[in-house]
């Protein structure tokens, strides 16, 4: 069994209006040093497998299927195992490398 946390965010080239409101009202309320703001989602799950390949192939597969829009949004995902060690990094922003599979 693994637990995943992916986090789901817009492609920089994409404007996040949501991310300029709030960076807007964070200036209305005195933050000016706050700014590039972007928002996103963060998703948590249990993976009932035992095999970290084949756990991250799941995730990894939700991912590109489901939970983010590969026009608009990138994502990145970690996998642990049932200490809370980290078993897996992936980024679709660095070189798409599935970091501690060896997979790509």
């Amino acid at each position: 069994m693994f637990k995943a946390r992916i986090e789901v965010t817009l492609k920089k080239k994409i404007l996040d209006p949501q991310g300029k409101a709030i960076e807007s009202s964070l200036r209305n309320l005195g933050f000016a040093k706050l700014s590039g703001v972007r928002t996103g989602k963060n998703i948590d799950m249990s993976v009932d497998e035992q095999d970290v390949q084949t756990a991250t192939t799941l995730v990894h597969s939700a991912c590109t299927r489901l939970l983010a829009n590969p026009v608009t949004e990138e994502y990145e995902f970690e996998l642990f195992d049932e200490t809370g060690k980290t078993v897996v990094q992936f980024s679709t922003q660095h070189t798409g490398d599935l970091k501690g599979t060896g997979k790509s």
